[in-house]
């Protein structure tokens, strides 16, 4: 996830002398713009993924592809090891770095790390068969709608949650890392189910806090970059509720 500034406000916090009406109309903006934001990084995250890998030429420069009698060996090429390292480079850029750069420069790398994540994630159309691909990605589509929404609406306040939840996702990282020496088909189902639930968590976590910024950053040069921060959070729930989902329902080629 991003590292970015979380200050809480309450639904009535407005500008001094603001009316309702001004400040509902600014935030249904500005979220629009995040949601925006986010969905276009998703569509050009699968752009790239289903050129790269649909179109061998472009496959070729990334991975080799070999078959065995198991199945497919995929590794990757040094170009290969160069776009998948690329974006976690980035993502620790923009959510360090945000202060200083300036909201086009947040806008290139946000792009950049959409572009690059799909080229990386071009293997799950050699993995995965199309239409479990597609029934995935729609599932996890209407399920991110319904937990955002939730997060955008609820009067619960979900900090708590947020705080269990970046435990356990970092607990889930480890996990993740242990389970490549181990590889543990039991463990991989397990890590799987754990991630879906834990990124549906942050969706609705991650949509009330972007909400709860507006009322510190309306009106300000921050606003910009905020929006694009927000892009990112919501950007990477989306994309891991996906890939964890695929992960647990998608039909291998094999």
């Amino acid at each position: 996830m991003a590292n970015w500034s979380d200050p809480r406000t309450s639904a009535a916090a407005y500008a001094p002398g603001a009316a309702r009406a001004d400040y509902d109309a600014g935030l249904r903006s500005y979220m629009l713009s995040v949601y925006n934001y986010m969905l276009s990084g998703v569509l050009l995250t699968g752009i790239v993924a289903l050129a790269f890998g649909k179109i061998e030429s472009l496959q070729r420069l990334l991975f080799v592809v070999q078959e065995t009698s198991r199945g497919f060996s995929i590794g990757p090429s040094l170009l290969g090891w160069l776009v998948m390292l690329s974006p976690l480079a980035i993502v620790f850029a923009m959510s360090f770095g945000q202060q200083r750069m300036s909201e086009g420069t947040l806008k290139a790398l946000f792009f950049a790390y959409a572009g690059l994540l799909g080229a990386s994630l071009s293997t799950i159309f050699i993995t995965y068969t199309d239409a479990s691909i597609a029934q995935v990605f729609f599932g996890t589509a209407a399920g991110f709608a319904g937990l955002s929404l939730y997060g955008y609406t609820t009067k619960k306040d979900l900090s708590g949650l947020g705080t269990f939840l970046i435990m356990g996702l970092i607990g889930l990282i480890v996990a993740s890392i242990v389970n490549i020496f181990i590889g543990s088909s039991t463990m991989n189902l397990v890590i799987s189910v754990i991630g879906v639930l834990i990124f549906a968590g942050l969706t609705a976590y991650d949509t009330q806090k972007i909400k709860s910024i507006y009322a510190h950053v309306a009106g300000t040069d921050m606003m910009g970059k905020v929006v694009i921060m927000g892009a990112l959070n919501l950007y990477l729930d989306f994309i891991n509720m996906f890939l964890f989902l695929l992960r647990l329902f998608g039909s291998s080629r094999n």
